[in-house]
């Protein structure tokens, strides 16, 4: 066997070695439950971020707000997301996408896409029944949104939706609430 030959079996061998530790080390969930269903005509419509997980895409973002629109003879909803970048008055960041109901979810969950062909999770874990307000997040506990049909929720309220996402098993202690300032 020539040198080159044992340097790549040896390099294969590593990164088998890697993945492997890897993914031993990753974490299992118990299954996360959504609500039973979710009326989407009634979600349709303008929420306002409480507080989330941050995300690289959203570093610096304040008074961060969600749009939907449905768009029922293509079958998915239309999603504009915005926020002002580094403080309540900068400059305006947005992005447009599609949320498609996954079947058999009753559209409790949805595949987002804001780039193709990369898609994620947004399943609907908690959600008044006025509609009101709702916890969003994803299966790897790694996502997590609260928000509001208003720019502000009562202490009471946000208190008890960080404790429903806590037993579901989210890092609820990362929370940030979101400066909504623009929007009161």
């Amino acid at each position: 066997m020539n040198r080159n030959t044992k340097a790549a079996l040896i390099s294969i061998s590593a990164l088998l070695l890697g993945s492997l530790a890897v993914s031993s080390c990753s974490r299992t969930y118990a299954p996360l439950a959504t609500v039973p269903e979710v009326d989407l005509n009634r979600y349709m419509g303008k929420w306002y971020e409480i507080a989330s997980i941050p995300q690289r895409f959203s570093k610096g973002c304040h008074c961060t707000t969600a749009e939907y629109k449905l768009n029922a003879s293509e079958g998915y909803v239309e999603v504009y997301n915005s926020c002002r970048k580094n403080s309540a008055s900068g400059k305006l960041s947005d992005v447009k996408g599609k949320a498609y109901p996954v079947d058999g979810s009753n559209n409790s969950k949805l595949k987002v896409q804001f780039f193709w062909p990369f898609k994620g999770d947004y399943w609907i874990l908690e959600l008044d029944k006025d509609y009101q307000h709702v916890v969003v997040g994803s299966p790897d506990r790694e996502s997590l949104w609260i928000l509001s049909r208003k720019p502000t929720l009562d202490k009471e309220t946000y208190n008890q939706l960080v404790l429903s996402a806590k037993t579901k098993g989210f890092p609820v202690e990362q929370l940030q609430l979101m400066d909504q300032g623009c929007n009161e």
